[in-house]
C-alpha cells in the first residue's frame, strides 16, 4: 500500500472528512488519532464540526498529556475520548493511528450488541480478522478506556463497543480507515442478506492465495496511445465505482485489454478510492512490464482475468467487485434473476453462480463460463464479475447488477416477484438481436 507523506493534522482531516462524507459519522460523532515518531498524539478536538474540520483544529498532546500551543492552533480542547487513545497506544505500541467513528450498520450491531460476521466475502476475510466486543462504559471516562485498550491489548484490532459504534487500530491512518469501511461494509452486507435468509460464511481457515506472476523488467513497456488511453479510462472509472458505493477502497478488480496479449489491471492492496493512472499494472504474457519499479503486485485476481481474456477474444475489459446488494445474494447463495426489468435482463442476461470453491481452485473453469450469454458470473462469497467489448459496458453491467439486486430486495418487502415472462423473454431476444 501506498504510504501518504501527509502531516498528521493534514491526514486526520482528510480522513474525517472522507468518513463524514461517505455518510459514516454524523456532525459531533467519532475521533481519529495518530500517534508521531515523537510520542505526541494528534488528535481531533473536542465537539467540533467534522464537516468543516482543518488542520488548525487538530490537537498536538505532548506524552507528559500537555497540549502543543503551535503555531495557527485554535485552542480547541482535544476529544473527550482521549484518554483510550493514549491506553491504546501505551499497551500496543505497534499501533500508530486509532479511528472511532459511529457508522450507521456497525451503530445496529453495537446496540444488539452483536458482532458482525467478517467472514463472508473473501476480500473482507483477508483484510480484518477478528473482531472483539467492549462492554458499555461513559464516554471519556476511565472505565470504558480501560475496556476498549483491554480489548487491543488481547491482540484484536477491530473493537465494537456495546451501545456506541465501533474503534480500528492500525500501523497507520489509511490501513485503519479501509479496515473502518470494509467493516461497516461486511455489516450492511450482512443485513441485506438477512432479508434472503442465511448467510453462509466462509471455512474460519480459508486463504485464497494468488500466485505472483514474475517481475520482468527487461521488457520494455507497452507505451502506446491504447495503453495511456486505458490508464485514464481504468482510473475514471473504478474512481466512479467507488463515488456509486459499487466498492470499498480495499475492494474491486478492474481491468482492460491493451493488446492481444497484454492487460493493465488494478494494483494488489492499494486504496481503490485514490489510484492515478500510473497505479494500474501491465500484465504480458503472465508476466509483470513497465512500471514494476517498487515490485508492486497486481490484484489477487490477476490469474483469473488472464484466463479470461485467453478464453474470450471479445472480452475487452473486466470489472469486478463486491458491492453490498449484489453481495447479499452471493453470501446467501441465492439466485439474481435478472428478469426483473427488460435492461437489467439485455444487460446482465443470465447471471450465473459459482462456487467460491471453483474460484480457489480453478480459474480456468470459471473463465470458460463467461459467454455473450453469460457476461455476467457471480461468484458465492466473493464477488461479481461483469465483462465487456469496453470498460464502459462492463461498469455499466456492473452498475445494473447492483441496481438489479437492490430492486429484487426492495420488491420483496411489497410482495412476490413476478419476473417477466418466457414468451416476453423471447420477444425481447428477437427485438435486440440477443
Amino acid at each position: 500500500m501506498k504510504k501518504s507523506k501527509l502531516h498528521p493534522a493534514a491526514m486526520l482531516v482528510q480522513t474525517m472528512n472522507r468518513i463524514y462524507h461517505r455518510g459514516m459519522t454524523t456532525t459531533s460523532g467519532g475521533n481519529l488519532s495518530i500517534l508521531d515518531e515523537d510520542g505526541h498524539i494528534w488528535i481531533t478536538p473536542s465537539g467540533i464540526d467534522k464537516g468543516t474540520l482543518t488542520p488548525e483544529a487538530i490537537c498536538c498532546i505532548r506524552p507528559d498529556g500537555t497540549i502543543v500551543d503551535r503555531p495557527g492552533f485554535l485552542g480547541y480542547k482535544p476529544s473527550v475520548e482521549c484518554p483510550y487513545h493514549a491506553t491504546v497506544y501505551q499497551r500496543r505500541p505497534d499501533l500508530k493511528a486509532v479511528l472511532h467513528a459511529h457508522p450507521p450498520m456497525l451503530v445496529a450491531f453495537s446496540v444488539v450488541r452483536q458482532i458482525p460476521d467478517t467472514n463472508l466475502v473473501d476480500s473482507t476475510a483477508r483484510l480484518l480478522g477478528s473482531v472483539n466486543m467492549a462492554p458499555y462504559a461513559l464516554p471519556g471516562s476511565a472505565e470504558l478506556g480501560d475496556r476498549v485498550a483491554g480489548a487491543f491489548a488481547a491482540g484484536y484490532d477491530l473493537v465494537m463497543m456495546e451501545n456506541h459504534g465501533v474503534v480500528i487500530g492500525a500501523a497507520d491512518m489509511p490501513t485503519a480507515f479501509l479496515k473502518f469501511e470494509a467493516m461497516e461494509y461486511a455489516a450492511h452486507t450482512q443485513m441485506l442478506a438477512k432479508k434472503l435468509g442465511t448467510a453462509k460464511s466462509l471455512p474460519a481457515d480459508t486463504c485464497r492465495e494468488a500466485q505472483a506472476p514474475e517481475i520482468n523488467n527487461t521488457l520494455p513497456a507497452l507505451a502506446s496511445t491504447v495503453e495511456a488511453e486505458a490508464r485514464r479510462n481504468l482510473t475514471a472509472i473504478i474512481r466512479r465505482a467507488y463515488d456509486q458505493r459499487l466498492l470499498c477502497g480495499a475492494q474491486g478488480c478492474f481491468s482492460a485489454r491493451i493488446s492481444e496479449d497484454a492487460f493493465l489491471i488494478s494494483p494488489r492492496d492499494e486504496d481503490r478510492a485514490n489510484l492515478d493512472a500510473s497505479d494500474f499494472i501491465c500484465v504480458q504474457n503472465g508476466q509483470i512490464i513497465g512500471n514494476a519499479e517498487n515490485n508492486r503486485l497486481p490484484d489477487w485476481d490477476w490469474a483469473l482475468h488472464k484466463a479470461i481474456y485467453n478464453t474470450n477474444p471479445d472480452v475487452n475489459a473486466i470489472a469486478a467487485a463486491a458491492p453490498p446488494h449484489v453481495m447479499a445474494f452471493a453470501i446467501t447463495h441465492a439466485a439474481l434473476d435478472s428478469r426483473t426489468i427488460p435492461e437489467s435482463y439485455i444487460m446482465l442476461r443470465q447471471v450465473q453462480q459459482v462456487p467460491f470453491a471453483t474460484l480457489q481452485r480453478d480459474p480456468l473453469a470459471v473463465a470458460e463460463i463467461i459467454s455473450p450469454k453469460t457476461p455476467v458470473l457471480m461468484i458465492e462469497n466473493s464477488q461479481i464479475i461483469a465483462t465487456g467489448n469496453s470498460l464502459l459496458q462492463a461498469f455499466d453491467r456492473l452498475e445494473v447488477a447492483e441496481a438489479t439486486a437492490r430492486n429484487i430486495l426492495a420488491a420483496r418487502a411489497l410482495g412476490a416477484l413476478v419476473p417477466i415472462s418466457d414468451t416476453e423473454i423471447r420477444d425481447i431476444d428477437v427485438a435486440f438481436g440477443l
